[in-house]
């Protein structure tokens, strides 16, 4: 929702008096009742989608008995019926939940129990036609880059049968698919293979796909629109020409990951995707044109209908741009007198509808965070735009409120996905506010003209560029203050006592605001508590040797040279800022060597972030130069800054500062070339054995089986008080190796519900019977200690 909408639901009449803050607002005796019918269709959604994904008809009777206990508790306490609830709205609450589950099981049960889901159960070859659903797009593989398309199967054929249906798949190109046009029907051979989520199977094409059916005409104009607002701002920078296109129709293709994490940390990150705002705002800019041309009454209606259908062509039809034309069309009906009462049905009405189309929904975290987000602008935006209001100008109190509110009702849910609160969101919010109608007005307006004469389109987009050029600064600016988000739990107790600050900060809110002094005061120690770093207790641990930090799935480890403000790092993950803040909270200043085990992305991607404001020696590298990206974006950084690249191979110990490195692995020889595909990279990975204040660390890397079967041939006498588990804890180990090291601490570096299965739970319970294990996923930073040669450990999220 737009900051316009949430000051025409806050407005209070002119010379209407106001009322003392924490009495009820004009408009607060809210209808409920719709609202407990959207929650209702919410569970039930829930509940079918939990049966589709594995339950049982008993647990799902059981879920329904509870779920409308709850409802019947919770109307009880709201108040659905002039303050009590009536036997009739219970009963009628406990049928929605059942119908939604129904519908739920009736839509999902197809998906992953037809004809498709069980082909790929079996993994079967198969000829389908596609109908495709979505833009091809680029992604990086664990061995090679990808290409994703969604499609429609809507023929299989496969074992001398064939079927007719509609069953959502991903399809996992080469190249060849990244040319299929959305809305194309094509034909494909393959292997299906099972899919989680919403789709009924994952294709392995084998060939390229076969063109059957051209996409049809509205698609294919909505493509020229979409190369349009590309080309109107492709003379631009490259932050401001890729952040355009995701402003105005979702097309993020071009955001760099490490932008989109800034976007991440600052609350930003609605704006890389198509939400109500977006459509709220070029309506609101269609209406006022029409209206300026005498389009008035119903033929407005009839306008904003085009505009939305329009708006939904061009960014693409998929469930997140439906989600947000019905939040823009609620925006719309906020307009005007009673808004809020009109708002909060018209979001429950649409939320209803919606899941009962597509009941996915229900497990979306996007359709979770948008309408939480819309809810709170709806209820409590008025009453703290209100108090606000009592010292402040009428659109500085909109300015703040909206963002607040939303932020709000979004907390616990973004925490429970993130596991962090969020201090910087509503700081970068209001600063990027007055850009983003600009941006995505004129952004659209230029790229529309672009279809017809580039030169023109782009003399409109330059100022929607300079416009998402000042959010690019926010982002960063804002992601770089020393506590921009705080970590916190996701387990129900931290969730809960999360969920009831929120809401009592919602209730409360108004009156600590009313007055400037308070205001000021809550916004100085806000200010403060982002602004001035502060140790985080007990970390860095004193005397640590070794920290490996939690930079999701990947590995950087951290070993202190006994100089202040001096390690040496192995590894830098996948992302630069999530390195780069592991050695900020370490005090690392100067590295002087960099050893990367080899080139896969999850460890050498993050480089940038190991040198961004470090003294860094020299890089020393694998052996085998595969794949070509990561070896090539390496180099690249490395010369930028004039840092030297050296091989590193199997050879006598070497001293920097305390610290006594001996390599193990590879084995000597001049640097080679890989296949190209990145599958042996692992096989190549550096191998260090590390000698500090009386322990022996050994780091592996990901080295696969085979070498460390051949490292415990060739040095049997091997032995580790603390080992790096090799390659994440995947299961393929060489446990005979392992054992042998006799390693009294297992260190493993693996991100939280990770696409591989890692780390192994069998081999996590081997390990254990001797040595103490640590997960980054679970701990956090992870950091091995000596006092007077006693081995410890300690970790960033506590004992």
């Amino acid at each position: 929702m737009s900051p316009r909408t949430a000051r025409e639901v806050a407005r209070v009449p002119p010379g209407a008096p106001r009322a003392p803050v924490g009495t009820p607002h004009p408009t607060a005796a809210l209808d409920a009742r719709m609202a407990a019918v959207a929650l209702a269709t919410w569970v039930g959604a829930l509940l079918g989608a939990a049966v589709v994904q594995g339950g049982s008809i008993g647990r799902l009777a059981g879920g329904l008995g509870l779920a409308g206990l709850l409802l019947g508790v919770g109307g009880a306490i709201l108040g659905v019926r002039r303050g009590a609830l009536s036997r009739a709205a219970a009963a009628v609450l406990a049928l929605v939940v059942a119908g939604a589950a129904v519908v739920a099981l009736a839509h999902g049960d197809p998906v992953r129990h037809g004809p498709v889901g069980a082909l790929a159960a079996d993994r079967a070859s198969v000829e389908l036609l596609l109908e495709v659903t979505d833009d091809p797009r680029r992604v990086d593989g664990r061995f090679e880059d990808l290409t994703v398309v969604r499609a429609r199967v809507v023929a299989i054929t496969a074992r001398g049968r064939s079927w007719r249906l509609r069953a959502p798949v991903v399809v996992l190109g080469d190249d060849s698919w990244a040319r299929v046009p959305l809305g194309a029907t094509v034909a494909a051979r393959g292997r299906l293979a099972p899919a989680d989520g919403d789709v009924a199977a994952v294709v392995d094409p084998r060939g390229p796909p076969d063109l059957r059916t051209p996409p049809d005409v509205w698609w294919r104009v909505a493509a020229r629109v979409r190369a349009g607002l590309r080309a109107a701002v492709a003379d631009q920078p490259a932050e401001q020409a890729a952040l355009v296109p995701a402003l105005v129709s979702g097309d993020d293709g071009g955001v760099s990951e490490d932008l989109a994490d800034d976007f991440r940390t600052t609350g930003l990150t609605h704006l890389l995707a198509v939400s109500g705002t977006n459509l709220t705002l070029v309506l609101a800019a269609l209406l006022g044109v029409g209206r300026w041309c005498g389009v008035r009454g119903r033929w407005g209606l009839v306008l904003a209908a085009l505009g939305i259908v329009g708006f939904v062509l061009v960014a693409r039809t998929e469930p997140s741009v439906l989600r947000a034309a019905v939040m823009g069309a609620v925006a719309l009906l906020s307009f005007g007198g009673d808004g809020r009462r009109r708002g909060l049905r018209a979001l429950s009405v649409a939320g209803v509808v919606l899941l009962l189309l597509e009941p996915t929904l229900a497990t979306s975290a996007g359709f979770a965070l948008s309408v939480s987000a819309t809810a709170g602008i709806l209820v409590l935006a008025p009453r703290w735009r209100d108090a606000l209001a009592r010292w402040l100008p009428g659109p500085a109190a909109d300015a703040v409120a909206v963002p607040v509110a939303a932020q709000l009702a979004c907390t616990p849910l973004v925490a429970g996905l993130s596991g962090q609160v969020s201090l910087i969101a509503v700081v970068a919010n209001l600063l990027a506010a007055p850009a983003v109608a600009p941006a995505t007005i004129l952004g659209l307006v230029g790229g529309l003209i672009a279809v017809v004469e580039v030169d023109v389109g782009r003399l409109v987009a330059l100022p929607a560029a300079w416009s998402v050029g000042w959010i690019v600064t926010v982002a960063r600016s804002c992601a770089d203050v020393p506590l921009p988000a705080i970590g916190w739990g996701t387990g129900v107790v931290a969730l809960l006592a999360l969920t009831l600050g929120s809401a009592l900060l919602a209730v409360r809110g108004p009156w600590l605001v009313a007055r400037p002094a308070r205001a000021l005061l809550l916004a100085g120690l806000l200010l403060l508590v982002m602004l001035v770093r502060l140790p985080t207790p007990g970390w860095p641990p004193a005397h640590w040797r070794l920290v490996a930090c939690d930079v999701g799935q990947g590995d950087a480890l951290v070993l202190a040279t006994g100089r202040p403000g001096e390690a040496v790092v192995l590894d830098a993950g996948p992302e630069p800022a999530l390195v780069d803040r592991c050695l900020q909270r370490l005090g690392v200043s100067t590295v002087p060597l960099v050893v990367l085990t080899h080139y896969h992305a999850d460890h050498v991607d993050g480089l940038a972030g190991v040198l961004a404001g470090r003294s860094v020696g020299a890089v020393l590298v694998t052996t085998l130069q595969d794949p070509p990206g990561g070896v090539a974006d390496v180099g690249a950084l490395a010369a930028a800054r004039g840092i030297p690249v050296r091989a590193l191979t199997r050879g006598p110990a070497f001293t920097v500062g305390d610290v006594s490195l001996e390599p193990l692995w590879p084995e000597p020889g001049p640097s080679h070339p890989g296949p190209g595909d990145g599958s042996t990279a692992n096989a190549g990975s550096v191998v260090l054995l590390v000698r500090v204040d009386g322990l022996r660390l050994m780091l592996t890397g990901d080295l696969e089986p085979d070498g460390q079967a051949a490292l415990a041939r060739e040095r049997p006498d091997l032995r580790a008080d603390v080992l790096k588990l090799p390659h994440h804890g995947s299961r393929h180990q060489d446990l005979g190796w392992l054992d042998s090291l006799g390693a009294r601490v297992v260190l493993v570096s693996v991100g939280a519900d990770n696409d591989y299965g890692h780390p192994n739970g069998p081999l996590l319970d081997h390990l254990r019977r001797s040595a103490r294990v640590l997960r980054t996923d679970l701990d956090g930073d992870l950091a091995v200690v000596t006092d007077d040669g006693r081995l410890s450990t300690a970790t960033r999220r506590g004992p």
